[in-house]
């Protein structure tokens, strides 16, 4: 089996791929304009064009993919495309990410279709203070969504919760209650700077996971396990007496570059190597530019393959935000898919 290897030694064997930059919610961190222009619908990859990428990328060396949007089950087609998704031979993980609005309706379908497992945005345990951060979600039907992932068998379900400072700050101990009572992972996220509108007050809003994490140990007490998936961006702990856990992503404060194994695609067809750098490679573009016929797959193939090489090889050693904040590193969180 081939391997993705960078330029740094890291073998790349996680692919996130956005279907969708459309989202029922307008979460401020994610989408906080108030005239927000969506990608064109021509301009978005199509299903038969993301399974073509996913097989080049898996016969690569990928084993493991992630789907993400905005919102993905808000995409016309999300089962059929999962079930697609479960025939490709080698792909051993296939997780999706959402807000958990609509799972009351799809964790079962989802789970039946070949998805093994979810994450879901949660940054809020109060009714008004969930609509405020989502700007309009609705907490009981989020809260209803896990539910239905846990009845379905979505395991294990990571909840994500993004620390705001002067907004949800205050919750944290709330959150940990509920890796107490239930089979969850609580996952506490540093807040990235993507937009302007964040990184201008982005400082006074930002709260450090290790902070957090020192805040809890006077409290709790909780030891550090190891998951299936150690070169991730988490740090987990088992609460003592709980059912759950906890995890910390420190993306600024203690930044996990060295060990980052993953590539992003999004959903307008360009490859990202980096979340944090606005270099991208254009596959949809040079894809489309070959025919769709018989003859022409032995080419198409070679494109993908070429440019998800290219990307992989771009991937820089670390990200600099750590350097200063600046607003070249700007990009809108939901056409890149977190």
């Amino acid at each position: 089996m081939s391997q993705l290897v960078d330029s740094w030694g890291r073998k790349i064997t996680y692919l996130r791929v956005s279907i969708t930059d459309r989202c029922n919610y307008r979460c401020i961190y994610c989408q906080p304009e108030k005239h927000f222009n969506f990608i064109p619908h021509p301009e978005i990859l199509r299903y038969e064009e993301i399974i073509e990428i996913i097989n080049e990328a898996v016969d690569l060396g990928v084993t493991k993919v992630r789907i993400t949007g905005g919102e993905p089950l808000i995409r016309k087609g999300i089962i059929d495309f999962i079930k697609k998704l479960k025939k490709i031979k080698r792909l051993e993980d296939i997780s999706l990410t959402t807000n958990g609005y609509f799972l009351t309706e799809y964790a079962e379908k989802l789970k039946n279709a070949g998805l093994k497992r979810v994450n879901i945005s949660l940054d809020s345990l109060q009714k008004d203070k969930y609509s405020q951060i989502t700007q309009g979600g609705d907490l009981e039907k989020a809260l209803k969504g896990i539910d239905s992932a846990i009845l379905a068998g979505l395991l294990p379900i990571k909840i994500n919760t993004v620390l705001i400072r002067g907004i949800n700050d205050e919750e944290v101990e709330n959150f940990v209650k509920l890796a107490l009572e239930r089979p969850l992972c609580i996952r506490f996220i540093e807040l990235m700077p993507s937009l302007e509108e964040i990184i201008d007050n982005y400082k006074d809003k930002f709260i450090s996971g290790l902070d957090i994490k020192e805040n809890l140990a006077k409290k709790y007490s909780f030891n550090p396990i190891k998951t299936d998936s150690d070169n991730g961006p988490a740090k987990y702990y088992q609460i003592e007496g709980g059912k759950g856990t906890i995890g910390f992503i420190t993306a600024l404060s203690q930044h996990f570059c060295q060990t980052c194994n993953r590539i992003r695609l999004t959903s307008e067809g360009k490859i990202r190597p980096c979340l944090f750098s606005n270099q991208e490679i254009d596959l949809k573009k040079a894809l489309r530019e070959v025919g769709n016929r018989g003859e022409d797959q032995i080419l198409r193939r070679k494109v993908i393959r070429n440019k998800i090489e290219l990307a992989v090889k771009l991937k820089p050693k670390g990200h600099k935000i750590k350097e200063g904040i600046s607003n070249s590193l700007s990009f809108k969180m939901s056409r890149v898919g977190g």
